[in-house]
C-alpha cells in the first residue's frame, strides 16, 4: 500500500491516532488512581496484513472494564467485502483507526464509546478509488443527570460547529438513529452523542480539512467525558443500582452483537476477535419482560432511549419527533 498517492497523508492520520491513544489512557489512568493500561501488540495475518496496539484497563478503582484500540490494516478485497462495500472493481483496502469503549464499576458513571476511523480502496493498480472517514461518540448512562447529558453534547458540538453550519444536528440524529435497538422498539442504548460516516474528500484540500475535522473530535473526546466522571464517581450505590446497569448493559451487549456495522464487518473479514469483543461489558443481566417502576430514576433513563431528547434545544422539527414515535409504535 505504500506505493500509492495517499501515503503521506496515511501516515499524518496514522500519527494522530497514536497519540490519542496515549492521551486518552493517561488521562484515563489518572482518574482511576488504581490500574493501569497494559499493551497487546499484534500483528493481522501474520504480519502481512498490519495490526495493531490493544489497551485494555480491567479492575480499576474506578473502570472496571475498558479498552482504547488503534488499528492499522489493510488487505485483499475479498468477495464478501465486495457486497459489504458495494464496490466490483475494489481489489485492495487500508483502514486505520482508533475505537475505545470504557465500563466503569460506579452505576451513576456512564459507559462511553468513541470511534474515529479512516478507509481507502484501491484498484489492482494501487489507484485509489474511494476514501472516506466516519465516526463519532455517544454515552451510555444508567441514571439520567441532564447536566451530564448537556455537558457531554455541548462539548462535542462546540468541537465540530467550527465546521459548517449545523452540522451537529444531523450528526446527533444519526447517533440516535443509528445507536437504537430496532428490535427493542427502537430503544436506543444511551442518550447518544454525534456519529457519521462516508464523508468523503473532493480533493487533497477537502482531505485536509477532513483529517482537522477528525482531530477536533478525537480532541474534543477527554474534555467531554472526563469531567462526568468526576462528578459521579464516589456517589454510593447498592444491590438495586447495580442490578438495573447489568440489565442496561445487556442492552449494549445485543446492539453489538446484532446491529453494529463495525462489530459484523471485523469479525467477518478475519479481524482480531479479541480486540473486536473488547467493546462488550464484563458483566450483564437479562431479566423476563422486565420493566423498572414508572416514574424511577430508572424509567426516567429508560424514557429517553425511547424518546430521544434534543439536549442542546437546537432546532428540531416536529416531523423527526413524530417519525420517533412512528418507529417506536410500528414495532
Amino acid at each position: 500500500m505504500n506505493k500509492t498517492v495517499t501515503k503521506e497523508f496515511r501516515e499524518k492520520w496514522i500519527s494522530y491516532i497514536h497519540s490519542l491513544q496515549e492521551n486518552i489512557c493517561t488521562s484515563l489512568e489518572r482518574i482511576d488512581e488504581k490500574e493501569k493500561f497494559g499493551k497487546d501488540e499484534w500483528e493481522r495475518l501474520e504480519g502481512s496484513g498490519g495490526g495493531g496496539l490493544t489497551r485494555t484497563i480491567s479492575g480499576g478503582k474506578v473502570f472496571e472494564k475498558g479498552g482504547v484500540n488503534t488499528s492499522v490494516v489493510f488487505g485483499a478485497v475479498t468477495e464478501k467485502m465486495k457486497g459489504l462495500l458495494n464496490k466490483e472493481n475494489a481489489a485492495k483496502w487500508f483502514a486505520a483507526g482508533l475505537s475505545l469503549v470504557i465500563h466503569p464499576l460506579n452505576p451513576y458513571v456512564p459507559t462511553v464509546h468513541a470511534n474515529w476511523r479512516y478507509f481507502e480502496l484501491y484498484d489492482e493498480a494501487d489507484n485509489v478509488i474511494d476514501r472516506w472517514f466516519g465516526g463519532g461518540a455517544d454515552l451510555t448512562p444508567y441514571y439520567l443527570f441532564e447536566e451530564d447529558a448537556r455537558h457531554f453534547h455541548q462539548t462535542l458540538k462546540n468541537a465540530i460547529d467550527p465546521f459548517g453550519g449545523n452540522i451537529y444536528t444531523e450528526y446527533k440524529k444519526n447517533c440516535d438513529e443509528y445507536f437504537s435497538n430496532s428490535h427493542r422498539n427502537n430503544e436506543t442504548r444511551g442518550i447518544g452523542g454525534v456519529f457519521y460516516e462516508h464523508l468523503r474528500p473532493s480533493d487533497e484540500t477537502g482531505a485536509a480539512d477532513l483529517l482537522r475535522f477528525q482531530q477536533a473530535n478525537g480532541d474534543a473526546f477527554v474534555n467531554a467525558y472526563i469531567p462526568i466522571v468526576e462528578r459521579r464517581k464516589g456517589m454510593d450505590f447498592g444491590p438495586a443500582e447495580i442490578e438495573w446497569q447489568e440489565i442496561r448493559r445487556g442492552r449494549y451487549v445485543e446492539f453489538n452483537l446484532v446491529h453494529d456495522r463495525g462489530t459484523l464487518f471485523g469479525l467477518k473479514t478475519n479481524g482480531r476477535t479479541e480486540s473486536i469483543l473488547m467493546s462488550l461489558p464484563p458483566r450483564a443481566r437479562w431479566l423476563y419482560d422486565h420493566h423498572p417502576v414508572p416514574g424511577s430514576e430508572e424509567d426516567k433513563l429508560l424514557q429517553v432511549c425511547l424518546y430521544p431528547k434534543d439536549w442542546l434545544n437546537t432546532i428540531i422539527s416536529e416531523e423527526d419527533k413524530d417519525e420517533w414515535a412512528r418507529k417506536s409504535n410500528s414495532c
